[in-house]
């Protein structure tokens, strides 16, 4: 008989209340899953129990840490991950990051609260269940499941406030359809980064997005107040008006990395325009996050800055990780 670990952290999923007061995450994992799943059995252990908008990095690593602890107990055959929908694409990027088990990772969570006349977290721990102890997902490394669609996190994406699936990007990897799991694809995994250290709670790296009329302050404020590395999130394939390039040049030099990402929700970043735009940018010392978005660039940047990695070595460490 399988064996799932499910790790609570609050969210959506676990939340309860509304009106004037608002939703607010308060019940626990044991709740989130029954003990059985047809031939599969599961324990249920909290984390934490908080929405994901009042995440620090310091919470990622914690999740990290669960996660890895119950990789590698032997008697669990996958791990799921409740987590509120807001910041999931973060932590299921971070924990790909650092995968290094044949055993599948999948976070889920839920669009209706707990005490929702029709919830949807039951149906999608259910198929979270069922996608973390197959064979078949083995060596897939940390998925995102919801209604009824496994995608990776790499490349995942909240694209709607409200719908019940609200994920876009990745790669599909399954499907779950009249309760069985149909598996479509297998995606190629990285070399595992370590889980992240101590220092991976306090490091900074903040992100600054591109806009008609913007000027270069607030970047510029960013590496002055201590920022290890500045995510600019560019307009397009990943541009910025006038100074930035100039900015990015004073920040390299100051010691601070420039991750260059862009505020399209999908597509590469890929320096093509002078004047300013990425091509400048890219020469003034920004590295291109390639097809990462600003917030997972961030997840990355962040990590690999807490392990060790210098400001003038992160564009190396970080296109080998892209």
């Amino acid at each position: 008989m399988a064996h799932v670990q499910l790790l609570g952290t609050g969210g959506t999923i676990a939340s309860r209340g509304g009106g004037e007061s608002g939703s607010v995450a308060t019940d626990t994992a044991a709740g989130l899953a029954t003990t059985r799943y047809g031939d599969v059995t599961v324990a249920a252990r909290d984390v934490l129990t908080t929405g994901s908008y009042r995440l620090g990095l310091a919470d990622l690593r914690r999740i990290a840490e669960a996660v890895q602890e119950a990789l590698v107990d032997r008697g669990n055959d996958g791990v799921v991950v409740t987590h509120g929908t807001d910041t999931l694409e973060e932590t299921a990027f971070l924990l790909d990051l650092v995968h290094a088990s044949p055993k599948s990772v999948v976070v889920t969570g839920a669009q209706q609260p707990a005490d929702s006349p029709a919830p949807d977290g039951p149906r999608n721990v259910a198929e979270a269940v069922l996608a973390a102890h197959s064979t078949a997902l083995h060596h897939s490394g940390v998925l995102v499941s919801f209604g009824g669609t496994l995608r990776t996190a790499r490349g995942a994406r909240k694209a709607h406030t409200v719908a019940p699936d609200p994920f876009q990007g990745g790669t599909e990897v399954a499907h779950v359809t009249g309760g069985e799991l149909v598996v479509l694809a297998k995606p190629v995994r990285r070399p595992p980064l370590p889980l992240p250290p101590a220092d991976f709670d306090d490091v900074r790296v903040e992100v600054v997005t591109a806009y008609p009329g913007a000027t270069p302050e607030l970047f510029e404020f960013a590496v002055a107040s201590g920022a290890r590395a500045v995510v600019l999130a560019g307009t397009g394939v990943g541009n910025a008006g006038p100074g930035f390039a100039e900015a990015v040049g004073r920040a390299v030099a100051a010691g601070c990395a420039v991750v260059l990402s862009t505020r399209a929700p999908w597509g590469p970043v890929v320096p093509t325009y002078g004047n300013g735009g990425g091509v400048d940018l890219v020469r003034a010392g920004a590295v291109p996050s390639g097809h990462l978005n600003p917030f997972q660039a961030r997840i990355l940047a962040a990590l690999l800055l807490s392990l060790g990695t210098s400001a003038p070595d992160l564009p190396r460490a970080f296109r080998a990780h892209l």
